[in-house]
């Protein structure tokens, strides 16, 4: 199956060398270019693409507000968001995963982590880099707290127990960037099994993707941040 491509960002060269790179993949191929936020949700919604690679600072509407559009709209349910940021390391990684990315990578990744990130994105995982998994956006999510949002707080702590033991643990272990191979060797349970626990724990929490469920346990309160 061919993954479609929505390309999303304001610098014309930018948004050409990465239709050159995604186009001379077998298994992809880019659909749209938008170079603006309301051209980008506008485009999702008329070519239906697999992937969107989101510039989170452009012009008019950026990407974090058109995310949150995107995700917003249930037509779109299928849509992966991957936030495309100059800087990987700050308070734009929280907020992307916020408003529904499934993760972000940096602007000055290698073509194969770009090409990787959208296979990834695609098959419904969550783009989340080691830097950020090792606890910056635990940093940021306890920083952030629940008073931007106490009612989705509560929300979530309220699902969190519709989850089984086993289900909390994978979510834990989910929450620290673990793959689902690494989570099956801790637990000595096959990958297949982990995965199950991760789709019942996303439908239980209403979580569009696994990105989703890193955001819930932090502002859940089911995981804290390491302090250092």
């Amino acid at each position: 199956m061919t993954i479609r491509v929505l390309l999303a960002d304001d610098q014309t060269l930018l948004r050409s060398a990465f239709r050159v790179l995604v186009d001379s993949e077998p298994d992809m191929n880019v659909v749209a270019e938008a170079a603006d936020g309301a051209e980008a949700v506008a485009l999702a919604r008329s070519a239906k693409p697999d992937v969107v690679l989101m510039d989170i600072r452009m012009p008019g509407t950026d990407g974090l507000a058109a995310t949150r559009m995107i995700s917003a709209d249930p037509e779109l349910v299928n849509v992966r968001v991957v936030m495309l940021t100059t800087f990987e390391v700050d308070e734009y990684v929280v907020q992307s995963l916020r408003a529904g990315a499934s993760g972000f990578l940096g602007k000055g990744a290698e073509p194969d982590e770009l090409l990787n990130a959208i296979r990834i994105a695609a098959a419904g995982e969550a783009l989340l880099s080691p830097v950020a998994t090792k606890g910056l956006i635990a940093k940021f999510l306890a920083q952030g707290g629940t008073s931007d949002d106490g009612q989705k707080s509560r929300e979530h702590s309220e699902r969190l127990s519709a989850l089984t033991v086993r289900e909390r643990e994978v979510l834990v272990l989910v929450a620290g960037g673990h793959s689902n191979d690494e989570i099956a060797e801790r637990l000595e349970v096959s990958p297949l099994t982990v995965k199950t626990h991760v789709n019942r724990a996303m439908a239980k929490l209403g979580a569009r993707d696994r990105a989703q469920l890193v955001v819930i346990a932090y502002e859940s309160g089911l995981v804290r941040p390491r302090v250092e």
